[in-house]
């Protein structure tokens, strides 16, 4: 899918992507839940403890999940209407494997809403995406410290890959960089 537009990458999500219970709502994100998505975002880093760098607005979801160029595409959980989780994702591609897998940037389920069984859903949906795209895999990083999310993702048949450290460089280091004046 990566050679189509958002919009029609957006259409074939929207196609298969809504599942339901009589409990909750899956579905796929719109331009309308930019605030939704910033939100449920702000809610998942004070979660995490990350609140200190959760600087996301919902102009930039709106700008940057359903502007010209979608980066990320969203599944949003609902419960009597009232948008309760999310899952942000994006395309990867493995040149080991020679294919495209997807990425779970963000998994979230209000506090009051887990053990219900909506993360699954949600975890359902993406591998159901992953394989309808003909992806080969799906990944994801998880705070060491977050021993219920891992139990979660341990309990669907996951696992953590020990020989790798993800490495991240970001504003002023990467500004130094992509200037020549790597950090001494």
């Amino acid at each position: 899918m990566s050679d189509q537009d958002p919009s029609a990458r957006f259409a074939s999500l929207s196609k298969s992507a809504s599942r339901s219970s009589s409990e909750f709502t899956i579905r796929p994100a719109v331009v309308g839940d930019a605030e939704v998505i910033a939100n449920l975002i702000r809610e998942l880093a004070l979660y995490e403890k990350l609140e200190h760098v959760a600087k996301a607005t919902a102009a930039d979801f709106r700008k940057h999940l359903f502007g010209e160029r979608a980066y990320a595409e969203v599944l949003i959980a609902e419960v009597g209407g009232e948008p309760i989780g999310l899952a942000l994702f994006f395309p990867t591609f493995s040149t080991f494997r020679g294919q495209p897998g997807l990425y779970l940037e963000d998994l979230f389920v209000q506090p009051e809403h887990r053990n219900k069984g909506i993360g699954k859903a949600l975890f359902q949906r993406l591998a159901q995406i992953t394989r309808e795209r003909g992806f080969g895999r799906l990944e994801w990083a998880v705070l060491n410290w977050n021993e219920p999310a891992i139990g979660f993702y341990e309990s669907l048949g996951a696992g953590p890959l020990e020989e790798w450290t993800t490495f991240r460089i970001a504003d002023e280091s990467l500004a130094g960089i992509a200037q020549g004046r790597p950090k001494s």
